[in-house]
């Protein structure tokens, strides 16, 4: 499990609180676990897309779980992140159809030009590039998630556009 010793304010405000009651509400008292991902979700995406080792442990308070059940879920799930992320994130899918179709090439491509290796975030935190196991668009392949988004069938030339549209604040992640 990779561990971050980047300090993180944890703001579990109220309107977070209320939210997590709701999810957890879902779920008969004994199953409160069941909650566990979706909570991490709204979780994260309150603390600037990731979530320290605190904040798991925060998590596992609140759902009245032991904070290894939360650092499994974490570690294993990649849509779950560990350390500070850049603004945008680039997921360069690279499995099968992805692969066989450059996905990999596209994705040194992106390091290269941003100047950072994969897994790095740029030093001005704009942007991280991760490779990620398949995001279920293999007819549309090389593909990438930014956000919410796909975006697919991606050359040099779509990279290019699609870091200065970032650089530019034109792109919509939710």
């Amino acid at each position: 499990m990779e561990i971050s010793h980047a300090k993180q304010v944890i703001n579990i405000d109220t309107a977070l609180t209320e939210r997590i009651d709701e999810l957890l509400s879902h779920y008969p008292a004994d199953k409160r676990k069941s909650a566990l991902l979706p909570i991490l979700h709204e979780v994260q995406d309150a603390h600037d897309n990731w979530l320290s080792i605190e904040l798991q442990d925060k998590v596992a308070e609140i759902i009245g779980i032991k904070p290894v059940e939360v650092y499994e879920v974490v570690s294993f799930y990649t849509m779950y992140n560990q350390k500070p992320i850049g603004k945008y994130m680039f997921e360069f899918c690279r499995t099968s159809c992805c692969a066989i179709r450059g996905a990999e090439n596209l994705m040194d491509y992106t390091c290269d030009k941003l100047g950072i290796k994969e897994g790095e975030t740029t030093a001005d935190g704009m942007f991280t590039v991760v490779g990620v196991e398949c995001l279920g668009a293999c007819g549309y392949a090389p593909m990438l998630q930014l956000g919410d988004y796909y975006r697919e069938n991606l050359t040099k030339e779509k990279v290019d556009a699609l870091i200065d549209e970032c650089k530019n604040g034109q792109v919509n992640l939710h």
